[in-house]
């Protein structure tokens, strides 16, 4: 300012000749403006606002941080980073990022395809022998776009104790992922998230790179970007300064909640406001690739039938308030994280915090309100469409649908009768279109079709609505409580060779508990003779396969995500 001044003096008194004097005005005062980004106070105040609940100082909180073109022009802690020490956090502390973490592999790999030493269509085992071949074609982009069928690490890290204190690092999730030889659904038809694909694109890099995934990111990504602060951390035991530990809230009161996987690709990130700022700025002003590996990383993925998806390569693509927009969030123990970008707007977002309060991931789409004002409405989906009904007078007709039904998965459906009205789950209303085919009354688009088999007479149930790629499969089942006799040939142990674990039914009086050598029993509830359900988290849902002759022969584990995980029942000895 004053330099500016004293060039105003100096024009003042004509030492400056006017043409050159204007000239220089324009260049001082766009460098000026352009290097002074900054908010207004009241912006700032509505800023700071926003992040008032953590703004406390026996509490932790979060950090977050503005970034407008180049310039990060707001970064703020709130809350503690430590509760034992008072140590505050500030955009300096050091987060866990969680699955934020994926965007660094999925730019390492669009790095590597750049410079020719890999292509995202070829096959995972040309790089990684030790991986099964699991019958079907998998290849790195499916890896990248989260359709490779490959079952999440953490996931089946429960069976080796995971949620039992233990330590998920990126050699024992390799050593679980070794042993697969099944997948939840064939390469490419639907998307399903799983921590396992950049975990395994970790490795690549390593393979293709000869560089450790840490070295390979810092080399070519932190380095370039000047992230001096931020690296990848697969070492529980590795010193970490000024990082910000990880809570949770139980009832008012704080907890240490340790984190408890340190692998590599699917998180693994250590880093903070100020660094991830340089991150966000290069999504729009590479100095780390190129516009071009931009554009391939995010590029959004599509399934085999063509359909699109919003995941790329380790970022979703999507809009809000009518602007491109790429975002990931990401949570592990009390860590909570996301970023958005708007490169069309030059404008990016971060929010970081440590006390397990999922309120971190709102303040994306609030701070993007108060920056961009303007917006379409945003989309409310495909319009219903007007479907025509007819009217079925016999009650008896619509009735004999009723009951509970159960997809392979373990998802259920109640239909209950109401007079000449069928209803979902109590509540949903379905109008007839047919003798055999419903719709739900506020949404059309979903429709429950009905059949009955002429050979077996089970009822079928064929779920149909946008949200699947393909009809739900269900089947009527009925609870039926069996005698000890019929429950007895259910007791015995059932060992998985995927994960090297196993588990014993036994029987006590009428009924059946399941348990292994880390977990205590659970109690085991039969909805029919086939679909059995336990009160474990990550066991929820069994379905028995049994031989011609009826006979078990052991249990696939289905559960949400989980598809197809067969334990074989052994003999007894």
């Amino acid at each position: 300012m004053q330099g500016f001044i004293k060039l105003l003096v100096m024009i003042t008194k004509k030492r400056i000749p006017g043409k050159i004097a204007v000239v220089i005005l324009m260049i001082v005062i766009f460098d000026t403006t352009t290097k002074a980004q900054q908010l207004s106070d009241s912006t700032t105040v509505q800023v700071n606002r926003l992040f008032e609940k953590w703004n406390k100082d026996n509490n932790p909180g979060c950090a977050a941080g503005i970034v407008k073109g180049n310039d990060l022009v707001y970064a703020k802690g709130f809350g503690l980073a430590n509760l034992e020490d008072e140590t505050v956090n500030t955009p300096q502390t050091i987060f866990y990022m969680c699955s934020v973490s994926k965007q660094f592999a999925g730019y390492a790999i669009a790095l590597l395809a750049r410079d020719g030493k890999l292509k995202l269509d070829d096959e995972i085992q040309h790089y990684l022998p030790w991986m099964q071949d699991f019958g079907k074609k998998i290849t790195i982009r499916n890896l990248l776009n989260h359709t490779s069928g490959i079952r999440d690490d953490i996931g089946l890290s429960q069976y080796f104790g995971l949620n039992l204190d233990g330590m998920l690092t990126q050699d024992l999730a390799i050593q679980i992922l070794k042993r697969q030889r099944t997948l939840n659904f064939t390469p490419g038809e639907k998307f399903s998230y799983s921590n396992s694909n950049y975990v395994l694109l970790a490795e690549i890099v390593k393979e293709v790179s000869k560089k450790t995934f840490r070295n390979y990111v810092d080399s070519t990504i932190f380095k370039p970007l000047g992230m001096s602060s931020s690296k990848f951390v697969d070492d529980y035991s590795e010193i970490i300064k000024n990082r910000a530990v990880s809570y949770q809230n139980n009832n008012g009161m704080f907890y240490n909640s340790p984190q408890n996987v340190y692998t590599l690709g699917d998180g693994g990130l250590f880093t903070n406001v100020n660094d991830m700022a340089k991150w966000v700025i290069n999504f729009y002003n590479p100095k780390a690739g190129d516009l071009q590996d931009i554009k391939m990383m995010t590029t959004q993925g599509k399934l085999s039938n063509g359909k699109t998806i919003n995941y790329a390569m380790g970022i979703n693509v999507d809009s809000y308030r009518g602007q491109k927009r790429f975002i990931h969030n990401g949570g592990l123990a009390g860590y909570r994280t996301v970023i958005a970008v708007y490169p069309d707007l030059k404008m990016g977002f971060v929010v970081f915090g440590n006390g397990g309060d999922a309120e971190v991931y709102k303040k994306i789409d609030e701070l993007s309100a108060l920056f961009i004002p303007s917006y379409e409405m945003p989309l409310q989906g495909a319009a219903e469409p007007t479907v025509q009904t007819i009217v079925l007078k016999d009650s008896m007709e619509v009735n004999k649908w009723a009951g509970t039904y159960l997809a392979a998965n373990g998802y259920k459906v109640s239909i209950t009768s109401k007079g000449a009205e069928l209803l979902v789950n109590g509540s949903s209303a379905l109008a007839p279109e047919s003798a055999n085919l419903f719709h739900i009354v506020s949404r059309p688009s979903v429709k429950y079709q009905f059949s009955t088999d002429p050979k077996t007479k089970k009822t079928q149930l064929l779920l149909i609505t946008p949200a699947l790629l393909k009809p739900m499969e269900l089947s009527r089942v009925t609870e039926k409580p069996l005698s000890a006799a019929e429950l007895s040939v259910y007791v015995g142990n059932y060992y998985s060779d995927e994960l090297g674990c196993s588990f014993q039914i036994k029987q006590k009086g009428a009924e059946l508990l399941i348990s292994n050598k880390r977990y205590n029993d659970s109690k085991v509830t039969l909805l029919d003779p086939d679909h059995l359900f336990t009160e474990y988290e990550f066991l929820s849902h069994i379905l028995l396969r049994r031989d011609a002759r009826n006979k078990i022969l052991g249990f696939d584990l289905n559960s949400g995500e989980t598809m197809g995980l067969f334990f074989k029942k052994e003999k007894a000895e």
